[in-house]
Parts: structure tokens; sequence; C-alpha cells
């Protein structure tokens, strides 16, 4: 946690790096990268825990700390959890911050909802089935309250033979394809406003993101379950998952690529949390015979930070599939350690995913030799993350970033943008 100095009853703290600049005190310096490492990693475990047990008080934190906590929650996509389920407020620009941050949360929703269901009309006009996926899914089903839960844009399934018919149904509505992943298509109107500077903001342009296979690459590998979460028989228009198991594979797979890649946000692990708590015995057995190798980790770290939802007998059957090393490096990380919040680059994250050793060495050669999508994801990255405006990061080529890396420890641009941001606001 940051240094605190002791000081006098009734004389207001000031963090030490504040002591030059008295008269402005909404501009707080940037610290050295080990102190804001160690604040990321205790404010980010304080409040999960915090949002699985509130406590009546808040934190005593300074001013530095209440500003690095806004990127905390901004990056974990707990922001409207916060203000909706914490009694404390906090000083006064914690608690605005969290409010305003709830209302353009709700405000994003209704655009995306609105989206959501022109789509679904002009679907059912063309006779397609679309699958709304995710957060869609998940304000579908109840799971969340409106403003609780941030959304980055929507989700869409359709199978290959109906990809090309899908993707002009939303050229038609205006979007046009700006970037494509291995899973996925990405649609946005031409004159989309770019990403607020700092957390959610209803004005940011809406994305869709049109799925033909529901995968992730683990660490390299392609582990599809898209058998699992087409329907058999779908309806024209908007169609949700064929059950809530498949949607809870959907969950478990999507967080476990996000904890391979340390790009997992906490939300992840509530959204994975309040599933489970609705899933019936059966349910449980189905997903056990899809024999998910790696659904344990994601699901034992959520049982860790937001409390059990499984039952015992099926945790330990989902145990029993995942590999030895996953399982004994997993249970070993944090929340911060596979996080948007964890501040240092990994020379090969997501390693302990590799299930053989012939796996693991053609991910290290993957790492040393990026792939041409990879080079393009990030070319499309330096052109549309703020994150990568300043320095040289994202324009270096992978052996320099290497070299780089084992020279120094050496932060990630996103959780230190981040932060820098955090502690330019107002206070």
């Amino acid at each position: 946690m940051l240094q605190r100095r002791t000081h006098t009853a009734g004389t207001p703290y000031r963090w030490p790096l504040l002591e030059h600049v008295r008269n402005t005190p909404t501009v707080i310096p940037l610290p050295p990268m080990t102190t804001v490492a160690r604040a990321l990693r205790a404010i980010t475990e304080y409040l999960a825990a915090e949002l699985a047990v509130p406590k009546a008080t808040p934190p005593e934190w300074c001013e530095a700390e209440w500003r690095i906590a806004r990127a905390v929650a901004v990056m974990q996509g707990i922001s409207g959890l916060l203000a909706t389920s914490v009694s404390w407020h906090g000083p006064p620009g914690w608690s605005q911050f969290l409010q305003s941050q709830h209302e353009h949360i709700t405000l994003r929703q209704t655009r995306i909802q609105a989206l959501q269901l022109a789509l679904a009309d002009r679907f059912r006009e063309e006779c397609l089935p679309v699958q709304a996926l995710k957060g869609a899914a998940l304000y579908l089903e109840g799971i969340y309250q409106a403003g609780q839960r941030p959304m980055a844009d929507l989700d869409l399934l359709v199978p290959a033979s109906h990809a090309r018919r899908a993707a002009r149904i939303l050229e038609l509505l205006g979007l046009r394809e700006s970037h494509r992943t291995f899973k996925h298509r990405v649609f946005e109107a031409p004159d989309a406003a770019r990403p607020s500077i700092f957390g959610e903001h209803s004005r940011n342009g809406v994305k869709v993101e049109l799925h033909e296979r529901i995968c992730e690459i683990l660490p390299y590998r392609v582990t599809d379950i898209s058998s699992r979460v087409f329907h058999e028989a779908p309806a024209p228009g908007l169609n949700t998952y064929p059950s809530r198991v498949a949607l809870m594979a959907h969950l478990l797979l999507h967080t476990a690529g996000a904890m391979a890649t340390r790009t997992l946000r906490l939300i992840q692990l509530h959204d994975i949390n309040r599933l489970a708590r609705q899933l019936e015995a059966r349910d449980w057995q189905q997903f056990l015979d899809w024999h998910p190798w790696w659904a344990w980790p994601p699901l034992a770290l959520a049982e860790r930070y937001v409390g059990e939802a499984t039952p015992p007998a099926v945790a330990q059957a989902v145990r029993v599939l995942c590999p030895a090393i996953l399982r004994y490096a997993c249970a070993r990380q944090s929340l911060t350690d596979v996080s948007l919040s964890r501040l240092w680059v990994e020379a090969l994250p997501g390693i302990e995913w590799a299930r053989t050793a012939g796996e693991a060495a053609t991910f290290v050669a993957r790492r040393i030799v990026p792939s041409a999508e990879n080079r393009s994801d990030r070319r499309y990255a330096l052109a549309t993350d703020p994150s990568l405006a300043r320095g040289d990061w994202g324009r270096l080529s992978q052996g320099r970033r290497i070299l780089r890396a084992l020279r120094t420890r050496t932060p990630r641009p996103w959780p230190l943008h981040n932060v820098r941001v955090a502690l330019a606001e107002p206070a």
C-alpha cells in the first residue's frame, strides 16, 4: 500500500509526493512504478473483498489511493456494482465518480438495448437467427439490474453459413467492419465516437462483435465449444443461449482466456457466481459430461473472491478434470496476478495453460515470432487504444519488447494509462 506518514490530529494527510504541489490538489504526480504496482494490488484485492463481504466503514486511504481506486474500478468493471452494493460512501470525489459511472452504464445499456431490438427486428424480417452473448444474455436473464454491469459492445453469434447475410444486415444499419480476430468481426459506425479517455461514457461508440464460433486460445491451441452453444433449431430473430449451462460454459471459457492473457476483470467472476446460483443439479451434470478441462481455474477464482455457489461435489469433479500443472499454478494466483490490475509485462503469460511440452514450446515460439494475425491486432490497437498513444511500446517490434522486458521491469500500457488518468482526475 502507499506509504503514509504520521500526522497530528486534525491535520489533513498529504501524500509525500504532493508536498510540492499543495496549491494544485487535483494534480497528483505519478509515483515510482513499484509504488504503483503495490497500490494496484492492494486496492484491487481490497475492493474485491469489499464486494464479497461489505464493511460498514470506508478504507482509510489517502487522496492518491482513492484516485487509483477509480482506475481499479474501471479496469475491473465494478463501478456499477460498487455504486449499488457498498453501504459506505468514501470521499465526495469517489462517490460522485461511482454515481456518474452508474448513470453512464445505465444510459449506454439503453443504447445497446435499442440497437439489439433493431437488430432483432431486422434479423427476423430476413428469417435469420442470431444469438445474444455474454453481457446481453446476462441482462436478458435478469442476472443484473440496470447500471450494474458495463457492456463494452454487443456480442452476437451466427452460424458460419449465415455470416455473410448477417454482416450485410449490420451494414444496412450503418455499421462497417473495422477489424477481425480469430473469433469475431468488429462492426462500428464510421463516425462512432472513440472511447472516453477514462471509464464508461454513454456517448462512446457502440460496437457489434459478430461471432461465428465460440472459442479461446489456451495458450495457443484453439478450444472450441460452439457445438455446445449453438441452438439446434433457433427461431428467426434474436435468440438466447439454448440453456443456462451453455451460457455458463461460455462465461467460464471466456474467463479462462482472460486469465491466460492477464486481462481478467472482476465483473467476470461475479457473472460466474450469480449464474452458478441459478443452476440445478442436472445442469451441472450436463456441464461435467462435456469434460471442461479449462473450467476449474475460473470457477475456483470466482468461489475464492465472490463466494461459494457450486455444489462441493461438482467443484471437486471439475477440479479433477483440470491438468495438474495448471491446477497447481492457478491455485497460487491472485485476482491481481491474472487481471488488468497487473502492472508488469510478463515474458510468457499463460504458459501454465499448455497441456503438453510440445504446446509449451509452440507457445514460446509464437511469443518470439508473432503470427500475422497478432501483428494485425497490434496495428489495430495502436490506431484505437488510447493507452498506446503515450510512449513507444505499441511501436516496438517483438524482439525489442522482449529485450526491454528482460532488462527491466516494464509496465503494461493499459493499467499505467488508467492510473495516469485517474491521478489527473478532479478530486
